[in-house]
């Protein structure tokens, strides 16, 4: 990728003022402890066409992120891009709509016609009420044309950065190639879906026979047809009432009756595209809501390039040794509830729900829909996913498990401990910018400030998660130094804001002096 040019006289224009030294306070990132079937398909999404090539010019995108890096650099007449306050590479925000894809492809409404209905059927999860069990089905309905290869090879080119389809070894040029194909898909809208469900043997790899905590029902078995037609976009989201609930041997066991979560396999009919796991959850009991990129796999969001090869064309890899931490979880807490999130359009999330199917644990899942499409709502796509979940188990404990490279992440978070401090019982964070050089922003921890320590931790390698007692509400591994400074953290030489403890030789700074250190990240980064 070619960085955008920035005028000498940007810089020129910044007096370099003299760094303050004030009284010193806490030292740079927040240390880690060191602590002792059917696969979910993910399906194509259409967002205003403008496939981009990741660009880091000037603007004012993190202006929505509400951070005090985006106001001082906005102050600069500069800008971050939004991929690094969202966490979505800005190749991930801007895709084909319906139109542009009949016109980039060539397509008539004729023969789209004769194109087969796909559905993408992301796993739910289901609450127990006086109804009975409510399954929150969500996905996608939408048809993808055949391109050729040639024309494929085309599309593809125009989302890599400083390399080309032709460029890459054969398996990377053949999932680069598959991601193109379900990137230029047609949502169908007006769609009616129906499911067939029965009880899942397995799901997920966590070492244990069943696949995760859960296990499955003596029966279960039932036809379902989504209430709504699919929105203009093609989406379906609704929470359906299920059938066949018993207290006997003869059917799904009464939310109220066990506190073992249930899994069903959700089959959509007509269509070998749509099958996924459900997980019925009893309203008690401890949930896991885990983000993916940086934290299970490796990803490298904050690195544009190497973070488009990796999603958009090499083999997803796991983050270290973390399949072993959820593995563990999994086979050490009763009946624990594994839901993955991630801010990722739909139309790019297959890959993401065949990783997780064969490296963690099975569970329920969140994507990206439709309708959260520019940077504004992706940044709030996060907290609306969280408290949609929050709000239908209103009386289970989670732990969030994410990183330090996204600042909705850092702000929401804390602020949910805070509001719910009864439902969010830990924050498990991994400082990326502690435990990669290539993470060179800084990150916010001032949302932390007046938080309980034994709430939260901030880690650098999963065997520090390995000790915890996250039942039991012990969230942090004394042993391990945190220097959170309840502030900007990260930054150049470092430099960290905030009023943490003393004892260190790091400096407050003045604001002239912090304009120029920003401008000095800015020209790092770009």
């Amino acid at each position: 990728m070619r960085s955008s040019m920035r005028s000498s006289s940007f810089f020129s224009s910044l007096l370099l003022p003299c760094i303050a030294l004030s009284s010193p306070i806490a030292e740079a990132e927040p240390a880690a402890v060191a602590a002792a079937a059917s696969v979910p398909s993910a399906t194509p999404s259409h967002v205003e066409w403008a496939p981009t090539r990741t660009k880091r010019g000037l603007g004012d995108d993190l202006k929505a992120a509400g951070s005090d890096v985006s106001s001082v650099l906005g102050s600069l007449g500069s800008n971050i891009p939004s991929f690094v306050a969202s966490g979505v590479p800005n190749f991930f925000q801007d895709f084909p709509g319906v139109n542009a894809v009949k016109s980039s492809l060539g397509i008539a409404d004729e023969q789209l016609r004769a194109v087969p209905t796909q559905v993408l059927n992301i796993p739910g999860y289901a609450n127990w009420t006086d109804a009975g069990w409510n399954l929150r089905l969500h996905g996608n309905v939408y048809k993808q044309p055949k391109v050729p290869q040639s024309k494929l090879d085309d599309l593809a080119n125009v989302f890599l950065i400083g390399t080309s389809v032709e460029e890459l070894p054969p398996d990377q040029a053949a999932q680069a190639r598959n991601l193109t194909a379900s990137i230029f898909v047609v949502q169908q809208d007006d769609e009616r879906v129906s499911f067939h469900l029965e009880p899942a043997p397995e799901a997920g790899s966590s070492g244990e026979s069943g696949g995760g905590g859960a296990v499955t029902p003596k029966g279960g078995s039932q036809n379902i047809t989504f209430p709504y037609p699919t929105t203009d976009q093609g989406d379906f989201d609704a929470f359906v009432t299920l059938k066949n609930v018993s207290d006997g041997d003869t059917g799904l066991k009464a939310g109220n009756a066990t506190s073992n979560i249930q899994r069903l396999n959700v089959y959509a009919n007509g269509t070998d595209s749509g099958n996924a796991t459900a997980y019925l959850v009893p309203s008690e009991g401890f949930t896991v809501i885990s983000d993916i990129d940086d934290i299970l796999r490796i990803t490298k969001i904050y690195q544009p390039k190497e973070g488009l090869l990796n999603s958009f064309a090499r083999p997803f890899v796991k983050w270290k040794n973390m399949p072993d931490i959820y593995a563990n979880w999994s086979r050490s807490i009763p009946d624990f509830h594994f839901h993955y999130l991630t801010t990722t359009p739909e139309q790019v999330t297959r890959n993401y729900m065949q990783f997780i199917y064969q490296t963690y644990p099975g569970g329920s899942f969140d994507t990206r829909p439709l309708n959260f499409s520019d940077v504004s709502a992706t940044l709030a796509i996060r907290k609306f996913l969280l408290t949609k979940i929050l709000d239908t188990f209103p009386r289970r404990k989670f732990i969030l498990v994410a990183d330090t490279s996204n600042s909705d992440v850092m702000s929401d978070y804390p602020q949910l401990a805070i509001d719910r401090p009864d439902q969010v019982l830990c924050i498990l964070l991994r400082n990326t910018s502690a435990t990669d050089p290539g993470d060179r922003f800084p990150y916010n921890t001032k949302g932390f400030k007046g938080l309980d320590q034994k709430k939260y931790m901030f880690f650098r390698v999963p065997d520090d998660l390995a000790n915890l007692d996250i039942v039991n509400g012990q969230c942090y591994n004394q042993s391990v130094k945190q220097n959170v400074t309840f502030g900007l953290q990260g930054l150049p030489f470092g430099i960290n804001l905030g009023s943490g403890a003393a004892s260190s030789s790091v400096f407050i700074l003045s604001s002239a002096s912090l304009i120029t250190v920003l401008a000095i990240v800015v020209n790092l980064i770009f």
